[in-house]
């Protein structure tokens, strides 16, 4: 299943959990994954209430457990309790690129660095409800839309500091975003550590047939529109043809620093795929061929990326199609670390970028940290991740 998330107005852990419960994830289950993390002093409640003419679920949490602020490293000690395993390692994966981004900000050790606005109840109460809900409803996908940031100044533990914050900004590296009119913090650092772990994708919607919509709001009212942020849970549809668009263009005075450049501005911009080939042109000349496969609606976004980066006079572009299988991708846990794994129809690949930062983390050689990936991810293993 795919979880499409429109971010309406801004996105935060609290929105998108009571998006996903609007959805028809079950409050019940979401609650019990919370508590098997050993979290005490909380109560989780779900409301509806309308908000400029918009029915939506607005959660809250209610709080008896007077600690603010905790140390990455029992957050994530608390997180690794969760269960079923794979909300576990969802939220390892959030918490885990949390502590990352702050630990690069304050020049701390990841697991020693202390969490302020982050590290009270609801946070872990965020992050472990979103992965649990997220694995009720069977969701293998995330697809983004642009985030709206908001603009101004906010208040935290070190005093004032711009928004979006330096931890969100972090975070949402990679990810599409938007300029907004909205003042204050429209994207939370929570938010965007959620849609790190569940590797979300900020590209158009795959084919797919639409199933129930649900609509999260925040706590802050807005004058002139909703405070909420939509989810939709999709079914991809079966393998079949789409159309996309191929762009081409010969190179022969381009360098290997620009063409890596390229592919991966590309990429970063929404092309499906990217990749270059040698040849020789006119005059015995070594040369090589970029190829950008795109969506037929970013094809000039496209075509203009590589206009400005490789100052090339010509470019070809070719509609056509092409036949694609389902897949999707789960995080797995390897012996602390967060590990992406793709799963296709005829195999399952772990990300190479996790598997190496992963193997530097733990001492491991690449090969073992990849199969241990495997294995944790082959069917048999899920089966008993559900105990």
């Amino acid at each position: 299943m795919i979880c499409w998330i429109n971010p309406f107005a801004g996105l935060a852990g609290d929105m998108l959990l009571a998006a996903l419960i609007d959805a028809g994830a079950p409050v019940d289950r979401v609650k019990e994954a919370i508590a098997s993390t050993g979290l005490t002093g909380w109560d989780l409640t779900a409301e509806r209430l309308t908000t400029h003419g918009l029915a939506a679920t607005r959660v809250r949490v209610e709080v008896t457990d007077t600690a603010t602020q905790r140390p990455a490293g029992t957050l994530l000690d608390m997180a690794s309790r969760a269960r079923p395993r794979p909300v576990a390692a969802f939220a390892v994966a959030a918490l885990t690129a949390i502590a990352t981004a702050e630990g690069a900000l304050h020049g701390s050790d990841p697991r020693e660095v202390h969490l302020h606005e982050l590290g009270g109840h609801d946070a872990l109460v965020d992050i472990v409800g979103i992965a649990a809900a997220l694995h009720h409803l069977g969701v293998t996908q995330v697809v983004c839309g642009p985030l709206p940031l908001g603009t101004g100044r906010t208040r935290s533990a070190h005093g004032l500091i711009p928004v979006p914050a330096p931890a969100t900004l972090e975070l949402l590296r990679g990810a599409a975003v938007t300029g907004t009119d909205i003042p204050g913090e429209t994207v939370t650092p929570t938010a965007a550590a959620v849609l790190s772990a569940a590797a979300a994708r900020y590209e158009p919607l795959p084919p797919a047939v639409l199933g129930r919509t649900g609509y999260g709001a925040g706590t802050r009212t807005l004058a002139d529109r909703p405070n909420v942020c939509a989810v939709t849970v999709a079914e991809r549809a079966p393998a079949g043809r789409e159309s996309v668009t191929l762009l081409e263009t010969n190179l022969d005075d381009v360098t290997g620093e620009t063409l890596a450049h390229v592919l991966q501005r590309a990429l970063d911009a929404g092309a499906l795929d990217a990749w270059v080939t040698p040849a020789v042109m006119k005059k015995g000349r070594p040369a090589h061929i970029l190829h950008c496969l795109v969506h037929p609606g970013q094809a000039d976004a496209l075509q203009e990326l590589v206009w400005a980066e490789t100052g090339t006079l010509g470019i070809r572009r070719s509609d056509i199609t092409r036949t694609v299988l389902p897949r999707h991708t789960e995080v797995v846990d390897v012996r602390g670390a967060a590990v992406r794994v793709k799963h296709g129809p005829h195999r399952a690949k772990p990300e190479y970028d996790d598997v190496a930062a992963a193997a530097a983390r733990l001492g491991l050689p690449l090969r073992e940290v990849a199969e241990l990936a495997a294995a944790a991810a082959a069917p048999a293993s899920r089966e008993e991740d559900e105990s």
